[in-house]
């Protein structure tokens, strides 16, 4: 009888245990920091938000963009932007001008729905010169 108390004390501590240490794993992720991005080889564009990508197509963009996507953005929306299913799979972003639109305003301000932020505005964060290369990235993965 004693033997079986034991055990069951035991698994009940461990068990314990287990569960206050996975409950501070909840709330290790915290708030998201955006990361710099160095556009320092680009073009700069001034301080109004252009309508289109002016960098689509451009190499140094592209590789920028990448590393910023994976830096900024796949957290959320999956490395190499295959999504896990927490956000929108920006492979699916429509191509072309259709999708600057859609990608300008939500990168800018975010999203949100009944009061919930889904996504954070990231324009006070990144430069406009950042999100087109993110943009010009996201071109290079577009599927239909």
């Amino acid at each position: 009888m004693k033997a079986v108390t034991l055990r069951l004390l035991t698994l009940s501590l461990l068990a314990g245990a287990g569960s206050l240490g996975l409950s501070g794993l909840a709330g290790a992720h915290g708030d998201v920091i955006p990361q710099p991005v160095d556009t320092g080889n680009l073009k700069k564009l001034g301080p109004e938000w252009l309508d289109s990508n002016p960098y689509r197509g451009n190499p140094e963009a592209i590789h920028i963009g990448h590393s910023a996507f994976a830096q900024n953005c796949a957290r959320c929306h999956g490395i190499d932007a295959i999504s896990g299913g927490i956000a929108p799979d920006l492979r699916q972003l429509p191509a072309g001008e259709e999708g600057d639109a859609i990608f300008q305003g939500r990168i800018r301000h975010g999203s949100i729905r009944n009061g919930v932020t889904y996504m954070p505005p990231f324009e006070n964060f990144l430069s406009q010169e950042a999100a087109w290369a993110i943009r010009s990235w996201l071109d290079t993965v577009h599927q239909e």
